[in-house]
């Protein structure tokens, strides 16, 4: 008897309070946690290891979880929703869930079905929020080479982009999603496309850590009420092969980063998190392993950065993208810059 009541306390131990966890406001004033799961994880680990994490990461006090249509998980991911309101660990009203619209998957009325799918996928009756993943619709298949071309790839287009984002507006008007954001752009796409929008984007997804920190795009966000959203909170030593290269530079290596998990004696990934939330953006780190999805969440909640230590770690901006994107580029294209608008322009043919 004794044994399982210290079972017990044991478990009810290892679960965060909720009310420890920081949130970020939306605009219209609902809030949402500083930090998610991710869950771009299959190219290494099976779909069944990124849903028991999901599984054990909400049972610990997840609230936010990040998915996509073409992380070919979320039929997975769904199972394990369904055990979790079956377990009555949480109710649907409690979770934050977001999902995105592949590139094969932007032409008129497929914005619809991809959604649907993901939402059968998904066991759900809506997402919470609704990302176009890339800013267009160059294709590439899950898993190729860094060296792969879609012959029908192009660069992105104004028009073309605005068609996929009403088709998202129409999933809003009817409620199948409740927000919708956009991912991957450029301070010269925003631009152009949100004076546009007739429902704005809540959101953006994009590349953010330490030695990546697009201060430019951070801050255009923020002024414009977008809530930024940050991938690869780490530096994603996960990451696919074909998104290395050998100028890449390991975030948990910089010297602040190192002085400042020293100082606090924990690892530098923990840092670059606590270095995230205090910023303003929402990582969504990604991790199967409970030890470190348990310590991701839990370091938002205690012994915060310094002063010093965040200006420290700002100073350690090295411009370095890690998820380059070469699979999408078109023919003509000079090389994965071009994606990017590195010269405050879009790009074209």
């Amino acid at each position: 008897m004794r044994k399982q009541q210290r079972g017990n306390e044991e478990k009810m131990e290892n679960k965060i309070d909720q009310s420890l966890i920081p949130r970020r406001t939306l605009p219209g004033g609902e809030q949402i946690p500083c930090m998610g799961i991710g869950t771009f994880g299959s190219d290494k680990y099976g779909a069944e290891a990124v849903s028991e994490a999901v599984y054990g990461a909400v049972k610990y006090g997840y609230r936010l979880i990040d998915c996509a249509a073409v992380y070919q998980n979320e039929d997975s991911i769904g199972r394990v929703l369904g055990r979790l309101f079956a377990e009555k660990v949480v109710e649907r009203k409690e979770l934050f869930i977001t999902s995105k619209v592949w590139n094969d998957m932007h032409g008129e009325g497929k914005v619809l079905a991809s959604c649907k799918k993901s939402l059968s996928d998904l066991g759900l009756d809506y997402v919470d929020l609704y990302f176009v993943h890339w800013p267009f619709p160059n294709y590439h298949a899950p898993g190729c080479g860094g060296d792969s071309r879609n012959p029908d790839s192009r660069p992105f287009s104004v028009e073309e982009f605005m068609s996929t984002w009403r088709q998202c507006e129409e999933l809003v008007d009817k409620g199948l999603v409740r927000y919708i954001g956009m991912s991957n752009m450029t301070v010269p796409k925003l631009r152009a496309v949100l004076p546009l929008c007739r429902i704005k984007p809540v959101a953006l997804e994009m590349e953010l850590h330490p030695s990546f920190q697009q201060p430019e795009l951070f801050a255009f966000a923020r002024a414009h009420d977008i809530l930024p959203i940050g991938y690869c909170p780490i530096g994603s030593p996960s990451r696919p092969e074909r998104d290395r290269t050998a100028e890449d530079v390991a975030d948990t290596e910089l010297p602040a980063v190192a002085a400042a998990a020293r100082a606090h004696q924990v690892h530098p990934a923990i840092i670059c998190l606590k270095w995230a939330v205090q910023r303003g953006q929402v990582p969504i780190p990604f991790s199967v392993k409970e030890p470190q999805y348990i310590s991701n969440l839990k370091c938002a909640t205690e012994d915060p950065l310094t002063e010093d230590e965040m200006a420290a770690i700002e100073g350690e901006d090295r411009n370095c993208r890690l998820i380059k994107g070469q699979v999408f580029l078109w023919e003509g294209a000079k090389g994965w810059e071009d994606l990017w608008d590195i010269n405050d322009e879009i790009t074209a043919l």
